[in-house]
């Protein structure tokens, strides 16, 4: 990974390195150290916006090489808005738009532009764009060497034709160059996907039964902080799963991306063209209009060049609408991916679920909690009513008067005794009346 990073990485320029050790070793003006690791021409081309891509063709062969805005904007005929999409500077959606002639890809790390010769790549040091790019090299070659292998089979079929007319050898179809780049985009952003998705489980299962035996404030905010990350992961898997979805329900989508099947077909109608132009000049007929020493008119050569833009976009609508016949191998490709992130997305929805459980639990826990702490509270009040029954005795026998009961030797016993016995007849009435309609669990 390390000599793919120095392989892919644009060598740094000496008058760069020059202009940083004078900046280092110059004393700022106001005394304060000078900013360390900023390259000056870097922040120039960054003015200018050049861009470093990674190309990578349909033999695996990568090529750095840095690029401004426009230039890819007309190389791959996308406008602004699809070249917004692969800025690192912002934040998008997972996103596969299918173009006249490239596939914008925003799969997670993966952001690239696919044609139908080259996959172009902003250059990054994230291990998952070097990892699509390795895992795109040794596809490519081995999808070469599968087809070196594919047509000594179609001739050794030939040969075996005569002699078996009832057996046919068919030898497996190839996907085109941007079905395989596109394929292994889906594969490097669902595995990133899923892996996230386990990482999460194996994190949050063990925490969850961690808060079940224990609540605490601790125990919570790490529960948020769990639930915060699996609602965000969520919606990136959620994204994915729709835009492969949106894929597979409409047909003119996947037909636009059909690039080589779309190219051919361009070259065989130029191509065609070209020979028609050369049999009518072979017969002597005129192609071109009559010289005339005048020159023509600017409006006619924006009538020509019209004519021209409207004739390619009909050959590429009818190349489209072609290829709309014969889509199954395309479908079966974002099938097979819909169904790995809906997996992930199945196991992330069970996750939520587990979750949401588990915060049920803790609510019927504190729920019985609060309860037997409501009943202890009906208890101690009704305690305090019975114990307050003394306070009122005592306060009628301490006013300020005389009554023979003062005089007899047992009388204060008589009272505690007859107050005693009330104030617990009250408070078993009381606990009756509470088991009876059911308030206290007695």
């Amino acid at each position: 990974m390390s000599e793919l990073k120095e392989r892919l990485l644009p060598p740094r320029p000496a008058s760069a390195m020059n202009l940083r050790d004078a900046a280092v070793s110059r004393p700022s003006p106001s005394g304060r150290a000078p900013l360390l690791g900023v390259d000056v021409l870097g922040l120039k081309k960054r003015g200018q916006g050049l861009r470093s891509w990674i190309r990578v063709d349909t033999s695996g062969n990568t090529q750095v090489m840095e690029v401004d805005k426009f230039t890819m904007m007309r190389r791959c005929d996308l406008p602004a808005r699809d070249l917004r999409l692969l800025d690192p500077l912002f934040v998008y959606p997972s996103t596969i738009l299918g173009r006249e002639k490239a596939i914008v890809v925003n799969l997670e790390q993966i952001r690239c532009i696919i044609t139908a010769d080259e996959v172009l790549l902003l250059n990054s040091l994230d291990n998952y764009v070097l990892r699509y790019v390795v895992e795109l090299q040794q596809r490519l070659k081995t999808s070469s060497v599968g087809e070196i292998w594919q047509q000594e089979n179609a001739q050794l079929s030939r040969r075996r034709k005569s002699f078996d007319n009832g057996f046919e050898n068919s030898s497996p179809d190839y996907l085109p160059f941007e079905f395989r780049a596109l394929e292994i985009a889906l594969e490097a952003a669902c595995t990133f996907l899923d892996s996230q998705a386990s990482e999460l489980e194996i994190e949050a299962y063990p925490l969850l039964d961690e808060l079940t035996s224990k609540i605490s404030t601790l125990n919570l905010e790490r529960v948020r902080r769990l639930k915060s990350r699996l609602v965000a992961l969520t919606r990136r898997v959620q994204k994915v799963r729709d835009e492969i979805e949106q894929l597979m329900d409409d047909d003119g989508d996947m037909a636009e991306m059909y690039l080589t099947e779309k190219k051919r077909r361009m070259e065989g109608s130029l191509y065609g063209d070209q020979s028609l132009l050369g049999y009518r000049s072979n017969d002597g007929l005129s192609v071109s209009a009559p010289v005339s020493p005048v020159s023509s008119p600017p409006d006619s050569r924006r009538l020509d060049k019209s004519l021209s833009i409207a004739r390619s976009r009909h050959d590429s609508a009818r190349s489209s609408e072609g290829v709309t016949e014969n889509i199954e191998e395309l479908e079966m490709l974002l099938e097979a991916y819909f169904v790995v992130i809906d997996s992930t997305l199945n196991k992330l929805t069970s996750l939520k679920e587990y979750i949401d459980d588990t915060e049920d639990f803790i609510n019927i826990q504190l729920d019985n909690v609060r309860n037997q702490l409501i009943q202890f509270e009906l208890l101690l009040t009704t305690a305090t009513f019975v114990v307050a029954i003394f306070g009122v005795v005592a306060g009628i026998f301490g006013m300020n008067f005389e009554i023979d009961f003062f005089n007899q030797p047992g009388a204060f016993r008589w009272v505690l005794i007859i107050t005693g016995v009330c104030g617990f007849v009250i408070f078993s009435a009381f606990v009756w009346f509470f088991k009876y309609r059911r308030l206290m669990p007695l």
